[in-house]
């Protein structure tokens, strides 16, 4: 199933996702969307393994996240948010970053953790959306930002 509705928003599952946004392996960084509410807020789920190529090189002996991935997986949620509030006509449009603001990473993240990406939209005008994000690892804040992102055809 594709997507389900709750009291607390639509579910949306990885085979959508990959419809919605372009990202693919190795860099689709959202698994599913256990909320999103057109227009206002999104939460994502991204689960850490081992297996991550980069866990090879970011640190052997001690496996960390990339901080610079949380944030991708911050604006892949976003993406998801922009095209169930903007529709199909959204779908697989690319999205860039436009600018990273009041970024913390609070604590590493590391393979076994499952990331809560809460996203909430700011504003809208025309194609440029700006974000407000945490992420949450067992409900302990791992990281957060604000950012702003410009949706294109291509």
């Amino acid at each position: 199933m594709d997507t389900t509705v709750s009291d607390q928003g639509k579910v949306i599952d990885i085979s959508r996702i990959i419809e919605m946004i372009p990202h693919r392996y190795p860099f689709l960084m959202v698994d599913r969307v256990i909320k999103v509410v057109a227009n206002e807020s999104a939460v994502g789920i991204k689960n850490v393994t081992i297996n991550e190529p980069f866990f090879q090189g970011h640190f052997p002996s001690r496996p960390v996240f990339p901080g610079v991935l949380i944030i991708e997986a911050m604006a892949q949620t976003a993406a998801v948010l922009v095209v169930e509030t903007l529709g199909p006509s959204a779908e697989g449009k690319l999205v860039y970053f436009m600018s990273v603001e009041n970024c913390r990473f609070r604590r590493p993240v590391g393979p076994g953790d499952q990331l809560h990406i809460h996203v909430f939209k700011e504003r809208s005008r025309g194609n440029v959306w700006k974000f407000r994000a945490e992420a949450k690892v067992d409900d302990t804040l791992v990281a957060e930002a604000t950012y702003a992102a410009m949706i294109l055809d291509e």
